[in-house]
């Protein structure tokens, strides 16, 4: 993974709420078991017609969004089934962050796991984002993963919540596995002076 330390970046609004594993990532595309690629099939159902091209007035397919990587989305985002294809789809399209007001807890805990850092707003500050972004959709927004903060377009700043464990993973730019295996000699040197029975 790479690490995440600060971003600043353009922002794609997609402010639709409860918005489901199932429409980040359709299931017809969770057979595949290897990350490339998946960012072709985000969103697959809302940004493609049924002859498989792109429609144009979809938020994603528009010139604009191209080499953004923060997404604005409405509340509840990454509701239902489990799957960690959904953040593979989102960080396969370029995104590193994606902001809202809450986070299904399964979606939250494997986008953490894979390098895509959810932003928790309170709803005043979404609803300011959303303001700035129609007034100006150019605006930029920065996020600080090191200060837990979100710089807004207007230069106000707000802070987020996050773990300490998930905050050094992503500042490192490892899993869970990986953070293990940093400590290897640390952990052989422990288990080398203690009986295994």
């Amino acid at each position: 993974m790479e690490p995440f330390t600060t971003l600043t970046s353009r922002v794609v609004v997609l402010p639709a709420e409860n918005v489901d594993t199932d429409q980040i990532i359709p299931a017809r595309f969770l057979k595949a078991t290897d990350k490339v690629g998946m960012g072709d099939h985000l969103f697959a159902d809302w940004r493609y017609d049924n002859q498989g091209r792109p429609k144009p007035d979809f938020v994603l397919n528009r010139p604009e969004s191209r080499g953004s990587q923060v997404l604005l989305a409405g509340d509840n985002f990454g509701c239902g089934s489990s799957r960690e294809h959904a953040p593979w789809a989102l960080a396969g399209f370029g995104f590193r962050a994606v902001i809202s007001t809450s986070f299904a807890d399964i979606f939250r805990n494997n986008a953490l796991k894979n390098g895509l850092l959810p932003v928790i707003v309170d709803a005043a500050t979404h609803h300011r984002l959303l303001g700035l972004l129609a007034a100006d959709p150019a605006g930029r927004v920065t996020v600080d993963l090191a200060a837990q903060t979100l710089r807004l377009p207007d230069g106000g700043a707000v802070t987020f919540p996050l773990d300490g464990f998930s905050k050094d993973c992503l500042l490192e730019g490892v899993d869970q596995l990986g953070y293990l295996l940093k400590h290897d000699a640390r952990i052989s040197a422990y288990e080398a002076t203690h009986d295994s029975h």
